[in-house]
């Protein structure tokens, strides 16, 4: 047990200096120059063409270029909030509905926002004006040409230094003067917005109706670029979304030797995926402009050659896939979910068909697990993605079932949970390329994660983990399973809470459920007063994580780093709240409590009534393994605190009852009598052998 431990303590080791959980140095100042931002809303890459758009084409064609997520607060984003965003650095809403950015009043040479205070005192924005205080402050003078370019260059007053409603109206001298220009190009998105809303419709204009918006919106950037200095570095973002839909949106950043290459940022630890408060931080680096320590972007990078417009074209192409099929997907999975409950307690209590539930009950835990698998193979269109998940469904199910293991009652558990979380573990060691754009894991355009470890993920990694080593601890009880169980569990648990997962919530839930799977099968209780000391144990480890990530640069550290930031400013209440929020929300979700209620249900009565409900099927698991009663109980524990304190809320709970419950259905089958082959069935003696 001590070495095991001792291997455990050098293994995290390694991976806190891997992911350079360490401090390191300071970020090198950018080489101070001239920085113009041109923000197009609603601009996405299948928008820029050479025909339609040939001066937006040739700026990104010589251009670094990526894809830039816009999410602030809600769902969609629209151009004020969009560029309210780039003012403070960090996500953020004016509190409403909204559509473009306010009409600043002239005031000189400059302007002034109408009742910019408004935004701090009453919306709660307090970050608001970052950018123009910081350029302020160091002495920097800033042209905005346009309401959202003022929005976003204004200071905490909402003061704007030197203002032009047009690109016509400024000269190259004019540019000279300031090293920092900001332009709104708001062409594409006027047409959308009605009453000054975004509407609620994926695309209210035509094809012919948003090709002539672009060509409008083209000939102002095109303005623009004519008369900039020459050495001016250009950044050019869709800074918003055009309807109810979010999209990737167009991210180039045009400076020498970027040409090709590929523009991401370690925000997102994406090569070709950036956010917006990336840009408040690229702007003020490559000026030579101290960053605020409330700015949660990190300075953009130029990356590899092989940027191509029709690769960012299909990065959104992939992720619209996914989120047309979400929402049927997630509900066809409660179904199925309820459909097998019903009908494993139908024929349960007439204790007939026994090996096809087993069956069934095995490929049904095996389902959530192909939504990261198929990412191992391109996929283009639904129906390669379900093919793909289909393969994989029946590829696992064919394992578990077919294998010499399937003669034992936990054989099948044994695979369907070491491969569930052997992938996710393996997703976590090599960069997360599986849980982006999958049904269970993230896509970039919503803008929830980027990397690491989803709170859906963690559900399934936590319960496999579990699940697997209490198979381990079954085949060798005493010490050896024990140390099995802490030891792999906490290593699971280090992966999602470490740099490479990124988990807050994961490792408060994890470690109760690690304890107290350990305590049950070293016949130790478990109270209450142990319960809570171990979610508060969870909470500290996380929290160490967390302090150990603030240490590094503002631009290496992750969410759990900004998070102690953002305690230390008084921020972190506000991020709690809107957790709490959408947590609250999921216990309303049609297609998540529908799982969890029948799962808990056919659980309990079967339990308390086994004769009645399953013929004694979950007794005879438990009885045959004690090992898998109190990882059961482990995952239930990890289940519910992970519902509670992340803010996916029952997605949590909901997808650990989808792995683990069917999988004891099935042991409990396996231990009741030997399983005999479907096509025997009809002929076999369906009495189950008595211990």
């Amino acid at each position: 047990m001590r070495r095991a431990l001792v291997v455990l303590a050098v293994l995290v080791g390694q991976l806190l200096v891997g992911q350079g959980l360490v401090a390191g140095a300071a970020r090198a100042e950018e080489p101070a120059g001239r920085v113009a931002l041109i923000g197009v809303s609603g601009l996405h890459w299948n928008d820029v063409t050479q025909a339609d758009t040939p001066n937006l084409w040739e700026l990104a064609r010589s251009s670094a270029i990526g894809s830039l997520s816009v999410r602030t607060v809600g769902n969609v984003t629209c151009p004020y909030d969009g560029w309210l965003t780039v003012s403070a650095g960090t996500r953020s809403a004016v509190g409403y509905g909204c559509g473009a950015a306010p009409m600043p009043e002239a005031q000189g040479n400059g302007a002034v926002i109408p009742d910019y205070r408004y935004l701090i005192d009453v919306a709660g924005q307090r970050n608001a004006g970052t950018l123009g205080e910081a350029l302020k402050s160091a002495g920097q003078c800033s042209i905005a040409i346009g309401p959202g370019a003022a929005l976003a260059l204004a200071d905490r007053q909402g003061a704007v230094q030197r203002y032009h409603a047009s690109p016509l109206q400024v000269r190259t001298a004019d540019l000279q003067q300031c090293r920092m220009i900001a332009m709104d190009v708001d062409d594409l998105i006027r047409p959308y917005l009605t009453g000054d809303r975004l509407p609620k419709v994926p695309d209210q204009l035509s094809t012919a109706q948003r090709r002539e918006a672009l060509r409008l919106a083209d000939a102002k950037a095109g303005a623009l670029l004519a008369v900039l200095p020459a050495d001016t570095t250009v950044l050019l973002a869709g800074l918003s979304d055009h309807g109810s839909v979010p999209h990737l949106r167009v991210a180039a950043l045009r400076e020498p030797g970027a040409q090709g290459r590929l523009l991401g940022a370690a925000s997102t630890r994406r090569e070709d995926i950036s956010i917006l408060p990336d840009l408040t931080s690229t702007v003020l680096t490559k000026l030579g402009v101290a960053v605020p320590s409330t700015v949660v972007g990190v300075p953009m990078q130029v990356g590899e050659h092989g940027a191509t417009f029709e690769r960012l074209q299909r990065a959104d192409a992939t992720a619209q896939t996914m989120r047309s099929a979400k929402g049927p997907y997630f509900t066809a999975l409660a179904v199925l979910q309820v459909l097998f409950y019903v009908l494993a307690f139908l024929l349960l209590r007439r204790r007939k068909s026994l090996s096809w539930v087993r069956g069934a009950a095995v490929a049904l835990a095996a389902l959530p697990v192909t939504s990261f698998l198929v990412n191992l193979l391109p996929w283009a269109d639904h129906l390669q993605l379900f093919g793909g998940m289909l393969a994989w469904w029946a590829a696992i199910t064919v394992l578990a079932l077919a294998g010499p293991w399937r003669r034992r009652p936990l054989g099948p558990l044994a695979v369907v949970a070491t491969i569930t979380a052997l992938t996710l573990a393996g997703d976590l060691l090599t960069g997360t390329t599986l849980q982006l754009n999958s049904f269970m894991g993230y896509s970039a355009e919503q803008g929830a994660r980027y990397f690491g470890l989803g709170n859906i993920p963690f559900a399934l990694l936590a319960t496999g983990t579990l699940l697997a080593t209490t198979v381990i601890a079954h085949r060798w009880p005493g010490k050896v399973g024990l140390a099995a169980i802490v030891v792999l569990g906490a290593f699971a648990m280090v992966l999602g809470g470490s740099g490479m997962g990124s988990d807050f919530g994961g490792v408060i839930a994890f470690v109760p459920g690690i304890a107290v799977t350990a305590l049950i099968l070293a016949g130790k209780k478990v109270s209450l007063v142990k319960l809570g000391a171990f979610c508060v144990a969870g909470g500290v480890i996380v929290m160490a994580f967390a302090w150990i990530n603030y240490l590094r640069p503002p631009d290496e550290q992750t969410h759990l780093g900004r998070f102690v930031g953002q305690v230390l400013s008084g921020e972190a209440f506000d991020v709690i709240l809107r957790k709490l929020q959408a947590m609250l929300a999921t216990l309303l979700s049609p297609n998540l409590m529908p799982i969890v209620i029948v799962a808990l249900a056919f659980l309990v009565y079967a339990i308390l009534r086994p004769e009645q409900a399953s013929a004694g099927v979950v007794p005879a698991a438990f009885e045959h393994s004690p090992a898998l009663r109190a990882g059961l109980i482990g995952t239930l524990v990890s289940g519910v605190v992970g519902m509670l304190v992340n803010d996916s809320g029952a997605a949590v709970l909901s997808m650990a009852l989808a792995l683990a419950v069917p999988l004891l259905l099935a042991t409990g089958i396996g231990a009741l009598r030997p399983t005999p082959d479907p096509a025997l069935e009809a002929t076999a003696d369906l009495a189950p052998a008595t211990k």
